[in-house]
């Protein structure tokens, strides 16, 4: 029956969970979003929650994180080390010194689970990922957690951005532990070269040229690989092709220097491997080479950005949407032995049972997503710098280099919460008791995810934990 493989589970310890009356269980990736929030307030507790997940009565024996109760064995996007180097950082800058025994104790069993995702989600063994449901519930027009109904599967470009970004999250990770141990050198320069296999591999997968990326379009797609060999992409504009902006990470040259180990196979791979070091840019300054690793390079990035800021796309006034606006007039068709299959934007409660029904990804607004897309752009500010400006919204003539996108998807995100010009909160929606009763116009729920047009919230309602990112949203823009 439902989770027999999960003999070894024995989950008896205080966790945090979405909520506490409409998802009182835990979920693995929900939960590595509330320690970033949790941090700012309990740091112990939330490296114990990130670590509680990675130790052997919660870990399967082949490195598997569990997702959630009613199926331990489904597959959750892997943010476990994104979250861990993130408190990390957090507590650091708290406290003035960073946990490293924390960090050390958690790298070394997201080894395990790196491991099991390379040898269980690359179908065919080309660093190109499947991953199936990936917490997006109905985001595809295949329930992506099923069999297919065309046969063969999907080359996923959410699956293999996670794991690009997987593999620049542990490798921030051993550069740190490599400080004052050399023998994470070794494992640093492991991720380096994985992560740039599969810069390669999204752009053509396994040597058969096939790219995730669509030329004409400006935009990632998954790809439906069929039993005969035949590809197809599947041209739907949502997060799945946004997600490959997450993969993004500079390596200052302040850091190599004092690694001579990890400087030199880098270099070797560098010399030997001149059609991969494609996918590394190299900036000359006083103090030495700084090296940029992204999935999407800064000319891509503008293609990309173009809709992701566009107004009629992605870019509402609360945030990014998860599917583009595009297809409310568009609507995606598949026909296949007689069916037909479509995607149509929803922005808010879904319109099928499907997918798992009210946790819906057509067209809302999700934080933890939105959370990381304004990370990634502060990244990519960090080293494109001021000059690399692009219209936002797109189309206004208004040039905004990438920090301050970051600020202005921030700050929108923030506004729903907020009491406009009228004195209305857009996250009470049409609900008049909530938005003029004294008694209840400032109990602020922080629900699932968010209307994708008028910012009203959606799904759970009772304190939903990812939603405290915009805790940290608030956070950071003040300073």
């Amino acid at each position: 029956g439902r989770n027999k493989e999960w003999r070894h589970l024995y989950n008896a310890d205080v966790i945090s969970m979405p909520d506490k009356w409409e998802y009182p269980w835990y979920a693995a990736w929900d939960l590595a979003f509330h320690c970033i929030a949790l941090a700012l307030v309990d740091a112990d507790f939330a490296k114990d929650q990130l670590l509680l997940m990675t130790r052997e009565w919660y870990m399967h024996p082949n490195g598997q994180l569990p997702a959630y109760e009613w199926a331990f064995g489904d597959v959750n996007p892997p943010v476990h080390a994104w979250a861990a180097w993130r408190v990390y950082k957090v507590e650091m800058k708290r406290r003035g010194e960073g946990d490293r025994k924390f960090l050390e104790r958690i790298f070394q069993k997201l080894l395990l689970n790196f491991t099991w995702w390379v040898n269980r989600k690359d179908a065919e063994g080309r660093n190109v990922f499947q991953g199936g449901f990936l917490g997006l519930d109905n985001i595809g027009v295949f329930d992506r957690s099923a069999p297919l109904p065309t046969g063969g599967h999907l080359e996923q470009s959410d699956g293999t951005s996670w794991m690009g970004m997987y593999c620049l999250n542990m490798l921030a990770i051993a550069l740190e532990l490599a400080k004052e141990n050399s023998v994470y050198e070794d494992v640093a320069s492991k991720f380096f070269e994985h992560f740039v296999y599969i810069c390669e591999a999204m752009n053509n997968l396994g040597g058969k040229n096939i790219e995730l990326w669509d030329r004409d379009d400006g935009f990632y797609y998954d790809v439906l690989h069929h039993d005969n060999g035949q590809n197809m992409p599947l041209k739907i504009r949502s997060m799945v092709g946004l997600i490959p902006l997450f993969a993004v990470e500079t390596l200052d040259p302040e850091t190599v220097e004092k690694l001579p180990g990890f400087k030199r196979r880098m270099q070797w791979f560098i010399e030997h491997r001149p059609a991969l070091s494609d996918h590394i840019e190299i900036e000359a300054t006083d103090d030495g080479p700084r090296r940029f690793l992204s999935l999407v390079n800064r000319h891509r990035l503008k293609r990309v950005l173009s809709y992701m800021l566009d107004e009629n796309e992605f870019l509402s006034p609360h945030g990014i949407r998860a599917l583009s606006r595009y297809h409310l007039d568009h609507p995606y068709e598949l026909r296949v032995n007689g069916s037909v299959y479509r995607v149509d934007y929803e922005p808010a409660e879904s319109s099928t049972g499907l997918f798992g029904g009210n946790s819906n990804w057509r067209g809302p607004i999700w934080f933890p997503v939105n959370y990381l897309l304004i990370e990634s752009l502060q990244k990519f500010h960090f080293y494109l710098g001021d000059q690399y400006t692009i219209e936002c919204p797109t189309g206004s003539g208004v040039e905004l280099n990438l920090w301050q996108i970051a600020g202005e998807i921030s700050q929108r995100l923030t506004r729903i919460f907020a009491r406009d010009e009228h004195g209305r909160r857009p996250v009470f929606g049409g609900t008049e008791r909530f938005q003029r009763d004294p008694y209840w116009r400032d109990l602020i729920p922080f629900n699932e995810y968010f209307h994708g047009d008028n910012g009203a919230g959606i799904g759970a309602s009772h304190q939903t934990g990812w939603t405290a990112l915009v805790a940290k949203l608030i956070q950071q823009y003040g300073e």
